[in-house]
């Protein structure tokens, strides 16, 4: 079957080119015109992935993916037509896994569509490949079979992007990642995003740890280099 696509943005124009370009790779689409009405599609019928603008009528895009990320965490991409970086950070923090600043490229969205979609079917598949192990570092499990985080016998909701980015780090603990590591790790080589959107996502990381543990402390940040994550 067809993945589907949720698309949320009070751009007409935007919503028919669009939804067009999505459909002509395969993919179903749903359009939303406003936060609330989007809210009420998706909740009922979640889709495999959500496109969001941030600035819309009744609901804005940011209030919007807070109240999805309290049910689904489904791979959300933002679209942001603000000059000032503000909303791309507070989107990052709010549980978004990319984001792409208007005007944009068709092409652009087309292939983060794909990348996240194509993750998240990786995480999800029933049949562990082989090196699929689950790992185990103190207090950290982290099965990338069932796409399952757990920490101190807890489990830590984490969006797809932030799975693999603690896998990345938790694989080799001690190890320093760059930034640059840490993007080819949750995007993959093709794919550009800026340091910024990695240091969002592990600043999100910590504050879901710290939800089930307050004194967790295993990410340590290393100024001008990258990030390691430090075994108990």
């Amino acid at each position: 079957m067809p993945q589907t696509i949720a698309l949320v943005d009070d751009d007409r124009n935007i919503l028919t080119s669009v939804s067009m370009a999505l459909e002509a790779e395969g993919w179903k689409v749903r359009t939303y015109s406003d936060g609330e009405e989007a809210l009420a599609g998706i909740m009922d019928t979640p889709p495999d992935l959500a496109v969001l603008d941030i600035k819309m009528p009744r609901m804005d895009g940011l209030e919007l993916l807070k109240r999805l990320r309290k049910e689904t965490e489904m791979p959300v991409i933002f679209l942001t037509s603000k000059d000032t970086e503000i909303d791309e950070v507070l989107g990052l923090r709010t549980g978004a896994d990319d984001y792409i600043r208007k005007p944009f490229s068709q092409r652009l969205l087309i292939e983060r569509i794909r990348t996240l979609l194509r993750r998240r079917k990786t995480s999800d598949t029933s049949e562990r490949e082989e090196g699929d192990e689950v790992i185990r570092h103190g207090s950290m499990v982290l099965d990338q079979q069932r796409h399952l985080c757990i920490w101190q016998g807890k489990q830590v909701n984490l969006t797809v992007t932030e799975f693999l980015l603690i896998l990345a780090l938790a694989k080799r603990p001690g190890m320093v990642k760059t930034r640059d590591q840490l993007i080819d790790a949750a995007y993959g080589e093709h794919i550009y995003v800026d340091d910024r959107t990695i240091d969002s996502h592990i600043k999100r990381l910590r504050k879901k740890f710290r939800v089930v543990d307050d004194s967790f402390s295993q990410i340590d940040t290393l100024y001008g280099v990258g990030y390691r994550y430090s075994a108990e």
